[in-house]
């Protein structure tokens, strides 16, 4: 890595990887810190159906590899790495270190660090963590196959696992807090037409057991309050998300909930600093809306420095 750039950007999903795309087409010499998981969250994501342009579909990794190879071709240059500390100094430079030490700095910056599975936080959740719970279906649902497993949340994500998890279990049960789901009604629909799919509606976890493994899960009805035990070799949580922000906590960028407050054109209250993608407060967080905040947050930057000349 250089010691100075132009554009840093932090995060190596969509919103990151469009960014990197359209500042590099325009000569902006931009650097991606990918972070560990290079795609992000998409990248585990057993099928994206609903991204334009893409008809039938495409694995969240095939189409997370495809963005990558566009902002490598560009000239971007990518690195597996994090920033553990952003700081700005007295020549208007933003100086970040990396988990590596390594210091960078840069005329601007792109908040595109994503989000992170939210948790539970229940009895049991963190103990059987690898021995029976988890966040990703397509990660670990082959370990699962031909069991009973039980899926929690109503979201689009939730019932995307669920339907992944259906082909290879013999039994899904969703868990969700409301009487009707929240994810598209296309999805519902395929949901609600398989046979090895059944619902417990109304109903939150309140417990995870087992003994070297899950077993069960301890569930809870919110309009009776009456709580039974529901048998399960697996529990994939799937109720959201929190962004990945804890880096800019002191900036006074975020919002009550962590979220990167920006205005339209992805820029904060910092100048020189943007954000794109899921970390933004916002009312949809899709692939489609991180790659238009991706492109406007480079165009934005292109703008900025085009200011500072």
């Amino acid at each position: 890595m250089k010691e100075k750039h132009q554009l840093i950007i932090i995060g190596g999903g969509p919103a990151g990887y469009c960014a990197a795309l359209y500042a590099a087409r325009a000569d902006i010499g931009t650097l991606v810190l990918e972070g560990s998981l290079p795609g992000g969250r998409i990248s585990l994501t057993d099928i994206v159906e609903n991204y334009s342009g893409v008809a039938g579909g495409i694995s969240g990794f095939d189409l997370s590899q495809v963005m990558r190879e566009q902002a490598l071709s560009a000239g971007a240059e990518l690195v597996m790495a994090s920033a553990e500390k952003i700081d700005t100094n007295a020549e208007n430079l933003f100086s970040l270190i990396t988990d590596s030490g390594t210091d960078i700095k840069a005329q601007s910056v792109i908040i595109a660090t994503g989000t992170t599975d939210r948790k539970l936080s229940v009895p049991g959740e963190t103990d059987f963590t690898g021995r029976g719970v988890s966040y990703c279906a397509t990660c670990d649902g082959p370990l699962f196959r031909g069991k009973k497993v039980s899926v929690v949340g109503g979201g689009d994500s939730a019932v995307k696992e669920a339907l992944f998890l259906s082909k290879i279990c013999a039994e899904v049960i969703i868990i969700h807090r409301r009487d009707q789901l929240r994810a598209e009604k296309v999805i519902q629909k395929k949901a609600f037409d398989k046979e090895n799919i059944s619902f417990e509606w109304d109903s939150v976890v309140t417990g995870i057991k087992g003994d070297k493994k899950v077993n069960s899960v301890q569930v809870k009805n919110v309009k009776t309050s009456r709580e039974k035990e529901i048998s399960t070799d697996g529990v994939f949580v799937l109720v959201g998300s929190v962004p990945n922000t804890s880096l800019f906590k002191d900036m006074r960028i975020l919002d009550e909930r962590g979220y990167v407050l920006t205005d339209d054109e992805m820029k904060t209250k910092i100048s020189g600093l943007f954000a794109a993608g899921d970390v933004r407060k916002k009312i949809l967080r899709q692939v489609a809306t991180a790659v238009g905040d991706g492109a406007i947050a480079a165009f934005s930057v292109q703008e900025f420095l085009e200011n500072q000349t």
